[in-house]
């Protein structure tokens, strides 16, 4: 397996395609939007597709990009790393890649930051931060009783069921605005992969992306889905739904998935 979209080779073709679409990503208009499903929870920000300031990247060597968002302790990274998405080796100019973990849990923030020591130039660790679709603090509920699940009920939502065993320990952290991170980090020439382990917050993020051209940016999405009762905006079962059929429309491939935490 290597890095593309079926069959994974970066075809001439798809570079063309993405020289174009990186022309319409950086000359489009800044604009602000809200997720209008409802207030189920308690959200930080709205949903944020563009504001002046936000720098397009300018790297002229494509490479794979991997963006974890719930990053716990670097266990996906490993997989990355370990050829489980597709041979490293395989990513363009013979196997360049970048990842970016983000995990709001402050308890991974020493083997997030062992990361990027044992990878040096690749790995840039946003600790203590949560993934989200704008850029604001936000309260973060903290599972302390999966211990053999490595801590994976984490979440922003306090409805939870781990948060709610674990009696709705919280934290305030900063949020990442993902669309922002995927803008800055990427080029349309990168073989990018999202993935998204985020208890529940996809629910927000995911309707949020879709409507985004960023979201072309992004060639394999990684997500699990949780209970739409985890989700602060409300948003429904047909919703989501719509959000995922609109990033596939986008090019992204959407395969099942389910994130070993352990």
């Amino acid at each position: 397996m290597s890095f593309a979209r079926s069959p994974f080779v970066f075809l001439g073709c798809l570079m063309a395609f993405r020289h174009v679409q990186g022309a319409i990503l950086r000359g489009m208009n800044s604009t602000a939007a809200q997720v209008t499903a409802g207030t189920a929870g308690k959200m930080p920000c709205q949903c944020d597709l563009g504001q002046n300031g936000w720098l397009p990247n300018r790297r002229s060597a494509p490479k794979c990009i991997f963006i974890d968002l719930g990053a716990a302790d670097g266990n996906t990274l490993k997989d990355f790393v370990g050829g489980k998405y597709g041979a490293v080796s395989n990513c363009p100019g013979g196997g360049q890649w970048e990842a970016k973990l983000v995990e709001a849990n402050p308890r991974f923030d020493a083997q997030l930051k062992a990361m990027e020591v044992t990878y040096p130039g690749h790995v840039t660790p946003f600790n203590s931060h949560a993934a989200y679709m704008c850029e604001a603090k936000t309260t973060f509920y903290l599972d302390t009783t999966s211990v053999e699940h490595n801590y994976w009920g984490s979440s922003m939502s306090a409805n939870h069921d781990d948060v709610k065993k674990s009696g709705k320990q919280e934290v305030t952290v900063p949020t990442v605005n993902i669309l922002k991170l995927i803008y800055e980090s990427t080029t349309p020439e990168d073989y990018v992969i999202l993935k998204m382990d985020i208890e529940g917050s996809e629910w927000d993020v995911l309707p949020c992306l879709a409507q985004s051209p960023i979201a072309s940016l992004v060639d394999r999405l990684l997500v699990e889905v949780h209970p739409a009762t985890w989700g602060n905006a409300g948003t429904t079962q047909p919703q989501l739904d719509k959000a995922m059929a609109d990033l596939r429309a986008r090019g992204v491939e959407i395969p099942q998935y389910f994130s070993q935490t352990l």
